[in-house]
C-alpha cells in the first residue's frame, strides 16, 4: 500500500461526532509515551501530522486520520500517566468505550506497547479490556531500534509469554527510526480493507 493522501479529518469526544461514511477504521492504544504519535507519521509517511510532544497525555480526543479516501486510522489518549488527574482519565476511559461498543466500522485494533520493557500492568488491562469486546488485536512493539541485538530475542519471548494472545491476534516489531514494521503494518491494512 502506498500512502498518497492522509490528512486528520475529524476529532471527536462523542459519538455523534464520529464519521458516517462507513469507511474501515483502525484504533491506535498505548501508553502515553509509547510513540503512538511517531507510529502514525512514520505509517503514513508525513513529518508532523500527528504532533509529537515532549510531554505525555496531549491527546484528549478521538482523532480520526483519514488515509487515502480508503480509510480512518483513529488515535485516542493515551492511558498510565501519572499526571493526568482520576476524573479526566475516567473520561477518556468512557469516551473509549463509548467508541468501543458499537463501533461496527472498527476493523482492528493496534495496542502499542514498549519493546524494550515489554507490557505493562496497565498494557495487559487494555488488552484484555479488548477481548472483552471481541476486538482483533495487533500487538505493535515500539522503539525497536534502542534494543541491542542479543537482547531482541530475549524480549520478544518475554513479552510474547507475557501477552499470551488470543487466536487470531498478532505482533509486530515496529520502530518509527529504522521503519521495521512499517511495509508489515500497511499489508495488514491493506488486506483488511480488501476483504
Amino acid at each position: 500500500m502506498v500512502i498518497k493522501e492522509a490528512n486528520l479529518d475529524v476529532i471527536a469526544t462523542r459519538r455523534s461526532q464520529y464519521p458516517d461514511d462507513g469507511k474501515p477504521e483502525f484504533l491506535l492504544v498505548g501508553r502515553s509515551n509509547v510513540g503512538k504519535s511517531s507510529f502514525i507519521n512514520t505509517i503514513l509517511s508525513r513529518h508532523n501530522l500527528a504532533y509529537i510532544s515532549s510531554k505525555p497525555g496531549k491527546t484528549q480526543t478521538l482523532n480520526f486520520y483519514a488515509v487515502n479516501n480508503q480509510f480512518y486510522l483513529i488515535d485516542v489518549p493515551g492511558y498510565g500517566y501519572a499526571s493526568t488527574d482520576k476524573k479526566t482519565q475516567t473520561k477518556f476511559g468512557l469516551m473509549i468505550e463509548e467508541y468501543l461498543e458499537k463501533r461496527t466500522e472498527l476493523k482492528r485494533v493496534f495496542l502499542l506497547i514498549d519493546f524494550r520493557h515489554g507490557p505493562t500492568e496497565d498494557d495487559m488491562l487494555m488488552y484484555n479490556f479488548l477481548k472483552y469486546y471481541n476486538l482483533p488485536v495487533t500487538v505493535i512493539a515500539t522503539k525497536a531500534d534502542k534494543v541491542g541485538g542479543s537482547k531482541k530475542e530475549k524480549n520478544l519471548k518475554d513479552i510474547l509469554r507475557a501477552m499470551d494472545l488470543a487466536v487470531g491476534d498478532d505482533f509486530v516489531v515496529f520502530s518509527s527510526v529504522t521503519k521495521l514494521g512499517v511495509k508489515e503494518v500497511l499489508k495488514k491494512i491493506e488486506d483488511i480493507i480488501m476483504e
